[in-house]
């Protein structure tokens, strides 16, 4: 047979590239309670659609006469695959191989993954598990030099973050420019107890004098408390399930428009229960899930981050089987109040939903912002304001429904003002500047003190003004367009959605997504 040596040359390669860090080397893996990568490749993707790319790249060792002798692969395995049958690029590090780090064309194959990601227009999921690229000290001695970080593939990651949807797959220890992968993505996860991120490793922290174990240093109890990760997994396959359930909600690029599932297009709930949702006590909570879960598709809404912002609870659902953006207010946390975290939560979700075309449905109980020293002292104002203008940025469709307050800035960013969007407000719902029980003390304060019995005057005034406050007043005056039924909320939901969906336009977004 013609080319028969180079064939069985092509054969021995190949077999030679699977054996990825040796038997030693994915036993421990396995010890530690972590999938080998070609395995978790073929857990995520569908079966056997995975075709790799560059499988041959990594570090020969060759005789006097030039044979090949041994073969390291590189420890970054890319390739093309169908994900729920649509395309997509994957992209994972070999931890079994010099534990992630820069080795065997790494960087170049990373950049070209990024690339094929961005060119052929189809999502990107990268499962993290090293360095990534970064190097290591050990490098040094095998290059001879020092390397000037110049971050090559940073552009590329920028560049898909305003392109196609992108996943971070925490599944080990990950520093440096591996962490920073996890994170510049459209959604993250860590998996609990066996994913650290940090910006360097113990060894490293413990020259500084914190001598700490690593997952205290980074485990997901932190990274997905603070943001810097969405979500946290009970295990590698949740984690996979997550990635795929994500990407189901989305386009494959900014230059398509979400799909719109073709089942399960009925909310499972009764809607007469909501008419009961909001407490009369102003003070009271509520469990705003429950509302979202009553008001969507059935089993459609997957909640993103919901361990930080927690004054919100954000994620992706369906509407009569149109995907959509959903944020919504806690009253659990601060009363539904901004902090710093929740504001920029908010805007990681508004431009999620700029970016690939989903209209938004906002669920307002907002106070306002936080306040007192600590929110001072976090800088709640800036973050808030970035999230405002996001707001006022944001092109597509918008439907609020007011279920409670709708108190001073914060709770005036409910929707953006200069353009139509549809409002409702349940029959429970008060705005204003400020709330009642803050402004009496300073509008009416001579008054009260002047009064023989301030408290009587101060009870007699908050009941003439709360005369006032009410929400059919403010719709004899148009403040509000519409007060309706909570049972009919659904209803108004899926009118919307049905009307919004043709609105929705591919392509890019005005502004590049903010990570």
């Amino acid at each position: 047979m013609a080319w028969e040596k180079e064939i069985d040359e092509l054969a021995r390669r190949t077999e030679l590239s699977q054996r990825m860090g040796g038997a030693e080397k994915l036993k421990r893996h396995r010890d530690a309670g972590k999938l080998p990568v070609r395995e978790r490749i073929a857990a995520l993707v569908d079966d056997g659609s995975f075709r790799e790319v560059g499988g041959l790249a990594g570090t020969g060792s060759y005789d006097e006469s030039g044979e090949l002798t041994d073969f390291t692969p590189s420890n970054l395995i890319m390739g093309r695959a169908r994900i729920e049958g649509r395309p997509a690029v994957v992209m994972g590090d070999d931890f079994t191989v010099r534990g992630g780090a820069n080795d065997g064309a790494v960087g170049d194959k990373m950049i070209v993954a990024e690339q094929m990601a961005h060119d052929l227009r189809i999502p990107l999921v990268r499962l993290v598990d090293g360095t990534g690229g970064g190097g290591s000290v050990k490098n040094i001695e095998l290059k001879g030099h020092t390397l000037l970080p110049r971050l090559k593939s940073w552009p590329y990651i920028a560049r898909n973050l305003a392109t196609v949807p992108v996943v971070g797959l925490g599944l080990g220890s990950v520093a440096g420019l591996g962490a920073a992968r996890v994170s510049a993505s459209h959604y993250s996860v860590m998996v609990k107890d066996t994913a650290q991120l940090f910006v360097a490793g113990p060894p490293v922290v413990a020259r500084t004098g914190q001598t700490i174990d690593k997952n205290d240093l980074g485990g997901s109890q932190i990274h997905t408390r603070n943001g810097v990760v969405d979500d946290e997994a009970e295990s590698e396959a949740d984690a996979f399930a997550r990635a795929r359930r994500f990407l189901s909600y989305l386009p494959s690029s900014i230059f398509e428009l979400p799909p719109r599932a073709e089942a399960g297009r009925h909310a499972a709930e009764n809607q007469q229960a909501l008419r009961n949702a909001i407490p009369e006590n102003t003070r009271s909570v509520y469990k705003i899930r429950t509302i979202v879960e009553t008001l969507v598709d059935a089993g459609s809404f997957m909640e993103i981050g919901r361990h930080w912002g927690k004054a919100i609870a954000a994620g992706l659902a369906r509407i009569d089987g149109w995907p959509v953006v959903i944020v919504a207010s806690d009253p659990y946390h601060y009363g539904g109040a901004w902090d710093r975290q929740t504001a920029e939560k908010y805007m990681h979700m508004v431009d999620l939903a700029e970016q690939f075309h989903l209209p938004v449905v906002n669920l307002v109980d907002v106070p306002g912002f936080r306040i007192g020293l600590d929110a001072e002292k976090e800088g709640v104002m800036r973050a808030g304001v970035r999230a405002l203008t996001a707001i006022a940025q944001s092109t597509v469709p918008w439907c609020t429904i007011i279920i409670r307050k709708a108190f001073g800035v914060a709770g005036g960013g409910h929707q953006n003002a200069d353009r139509f969007n549809f409002r409702y407000a349940w029959p429970s719902a008060q705005w204003g500047s400020l709330p009642i029980e803050g402004g009496l003390e300073v509008a009416y304060k001579a008054e009260i003190e002047a009064s023989s019995d301030p408290e009587a005057t101060r009870a007699r005034i908050e009941k003439r003004v709360r005369g006032l406050t009410s929400p059919y007043r403010s719709a004899e005056a148009f403040v509000v367009e519409d007060i309706i039924d909570p049972a009919e909320t659904r209803a108004a939901l899926v009118e919307f959605a049905h009307i919004a969906a043709p609105l929705r336009q591919a392509g890019p977004a005005r502004f590049g997504y903010r990570p």
